[in-house]
């Protein structure tokens, strides 16, 4: 698609959050709010054309490699929630994404994420094909308090759970969607913690994509700060997510 003449280097979206995106409590879940913030990204990559029909002419895609969300507060059932985006940094085959959510104008979800340009039929990060010198770059404007890292996985972790990879657990890209990691390792979390919104924060590591009936273990390390999850297929790390918890 062309790039449209609505297309700003700011993007806001509006969401209104739904029953099948709560938790029990009438809250919105850790992982369609990383939804939402992905679907702002996806349409702000639209509307500057570098969106993934986009890219399949070259039969690239966006994948997500790193992602940090500093959380004050979630937004329950029937909110509408305000999702603000744009790019700190793109150059060659990656970039930094900064995106907001808001209430009733008050920010409550800070995320900066990090992605690289996929090949799609050689599974390999290669240049961005596009051009994408009309959009600004914030470098200065951050999202988050702190920026993300590398996860240490504890050589100590214990394993949790042996998980297949099925047909849904796969995306447009042909491997495991990036929620699908966060979402089986919330199940392992205690549900009082999640309920009672105990997580100040939470970062990903993406390592390794997934494909359709990989089998691989996922693995705990526990803190009283932060818990680590790690996924694991053979002896290759996948996947890694720590949770740092409110004091």
């Amino acid at each position: 698609m062309p790039i449209s003449p609505n297309f700003t280097s700011v993007l806001s979206k509006d969401w209104e959050i739904n029953f099948t995106q709560c938790t029990p409590n009438g809250y919105l879940k850790y992982t369609d709010m990383c939804n939402l913030l992905q679907l702002t990204a996806a349409a702000h990559s639209e509307v500057g054309g570098i969106s993934f029909t986009d890219m399949q002419e070259f039969d690239q895609a966006w994948v997500l490699s790193r992602m940090r969300v500093e959380v004050t507060a979630l937004p329950k059932w029937q909110d509408v929630v305000t999702v603000k985006t744009w790019i700190n940094s793109l150059e060659n085959s990656r970039s930094v994404r900064a995106l907001e959510m808001y209430v009733n104008g008050k920010k409550i979800i800070g995320s900066e994420t990090f992605w690289a340009v996929f090949n799609t039929k050689a599974r390999r990060p290669e240049g961005l094909a596009l051009p994408y010198d009309h959009f600004e770059l914030y470098p200065d404007n951050r999202a988050t308090k702190e920026g993300f890292s590398k996860i240490n996985i504890h050589p100590e972790k214990e394993s949790v759970f042996e998980k297949t990879v099925y047909l849904s657990d796969l995306d447009i890209v042909n491997h495991a969607n990036n929620v699908k990691y966060l979402e089986w390792c919330l199940d392992h979390v205690d549900p009082k913690h999640i309920l009672n919104q105990e997580i100040e924060s939470f970062e990903m590591n993406f390592l390794k994509e997934l494909s359709l009936n990989d089998a691989v273990v996922i693995h705990e390390s526990e803190t009283e700060e932060n818990t680590t999850f790690s996924i694991t297929k053979g002896d290759k790390s996948c996947f890694a997510l720590q949770l740092n918890w409110k004091k």
